[in-house]
């Protein structure tokens, strides 16, 4: 196995000229992956930048008149109807589709919490679980670039701190919230003017600040709009800035879901169940039951369902809709629960006495057209001016990988002629 060694802030000060306090040193060091560097026959392929803006709704560049990406989704490719993301429409399911190419209930990553009978414990983000790459399944884009001879960079992504797939990106850091707009893009133009052996040719980048507002305001809410022109912003900023280094830079600039608006006192109350016989894991737009003994699943399904609910449907997991490949037809693991409730669109599972936030995601977004995320791709691999109709996010992984000339070798969900379109013909 390669030493890992962090690199303190303050050399990336001195290479980059990032403005860091002395404070956020400790908890903010690249980590950065020794003795790699880039494949001869990898040197002359180009750059392709994968931007994450999360909670970023499909038709907010147009809701909130965000001219930037307005004026690149025209000049580029753009799903101007949304991206379907994968169910749940939840951050780390829909991140690690994205970044793998697979459906949760293949790739692991069942929702932001989850429990694991098999090993008896929870999925629970935020934790340390999320750098324990024995979570995770599927070969994420990095480990895909790195095992060809690619180095490749995350400034952040759901499994990057994980050796999920075997591989760490060369060079990454930390989950953390310190680094403004101005740090990530001069992290980024640090990386991409490194000599040609170090330099990465796959980049992660991602942008919180759009799910965060829109969590605590809602949908609709001044401040969600300001968060939106804030990335916009930071994309019209990141591309002036990468433009004087003439590299063939390829960006898509995508989110994992959208936002819906919730009333936090209209809730449906968790139904009683016996915590010394099941697991409860309710995410407030997904209540999923494991029951400890196999034997007791369809007692406990026939008790919610001689409830009749109004507001939520109950399904036997393996029963659940084939089209949303959740379902345990698909996953082995019982990841997902043996009992789900799924709550009518814009109504949550709150448990009483409890507050929630003002916007949810987590529905069907075929049913729930507020959860499409946006996406949107240009350089010099893609079309201009094309829009295109809504599409599975898995379809991502091939896509990148036909950009990269990397081959393919694990097995994905994504169908690389699904986008194969808006690609130029060589």
């Amino acid at each position: 196995m390669m030493m890992m060694k962090k690199y303190l802030i303050a050399i990336s000060i001195l290479i980059s000229g990032i403005g860091i306090s002395q404070s956020q040193i400790s908890d903010t060091a690249q980590i950065v992956v020794e003795g790699r560097t880039n494949a001869p026959e990898t040197l002359q392929k180009p750059y392709v930048i994968l931007i994450s803006a999360d909670g970023f709704r499909f038709d907010y560049i147009r809701k909130f008149k965000a001219s930037n990406l307005d004026s690149i989704g025209r000049e580029g490719v753009w799903a101007r109807r949304g991206m379907y993301p994968t169910f749940p429409s939840a951050t780390f399911p829909n991140h690690y589709s994205i970044i793998t190419g697979m459906y949760p209930s293949h790739h692991g990553i069942v929702n932001n919490v989850f429990y694991d009978p098999t090993r008896d414990e929870k999925y629970i983000i935020g934790t340390k679980t999320n750098i324990d790459g024995s979570w995770y399944k599927g070969l994420p884009l990095w480990g895909l670039a790195e095992s060809q001879g690619m180095l490749a960079a995350s400034l952040f992504w759901v499994g990057s701190e994980s050796n999920a797939g075997g591989f760490r990106p060369t060079y990454y850091y930390p989950y953390h919230e310190k680094f403004g707009d101005e740090d990530k893009i001069k992290i980024i133009k640090n990386w991409l003017t490194l000599p040609e052996a170090q330099r990465p040719h796959f980049i992660t980048l991602y942008f919180p600040e759009v799910d965060k507002t829109g969590h605590q305001f809602g949908p609709d809410a001044a401040e969600t709009e300001a968060a939106v022109h804030f990335v916009d912003n930071a994309i019209r900023k990141l591309t002036e800035a990468l433009a004087p280094l003439n590299l063939p830079i390829n960006f898509v600039f995508l989110s994992d879901h959208g936002m819906i608006a919730v009333e936090p006192h209209d809730y449906i109350p968790i139904p009683e169940i016996d915590r010394e016989k099941y697991e409860v894991v309710n995410t407030t737009t997904m209540l999923t039951v494991t029951a400890k003994d196999p034997c007791d699943i369809l007692s406990l399904y026939g008790e919610l369902l001689h409830q009749n609910p109004k507001n939520y449907t109950v399904y036997l997991a393996e029963n659940f809709p084939e089209e949303l490949h959740y379902s345990t037809r698909e996953d082995s693991t019982r990841r997902i629960g043996d009992i789900m409730l799924v709550p009518r669109w814009n109504k949550i599972f709150v448990k009483e006495g409890r507050s929630t936030s003002y916007g949810k995601h987590g529905f069907n977004p075929y049913k729930v057209p507020e959860m499409k995320a946006v996406f949107i791709a240009w350089g010099p691999a893609f079309n201009s001016e094309q829009i295109i109709y809504p599409f599975e996010n898995i379809h991502v992984y091939p896509m990148i990988a036909e950009i990269l000339g990397l081959e393919i070798t694990t097995p994905i969900d994504g169908n690389s002629r699904v986008l194969e379109g808006i690609l130029k013909k060589n």
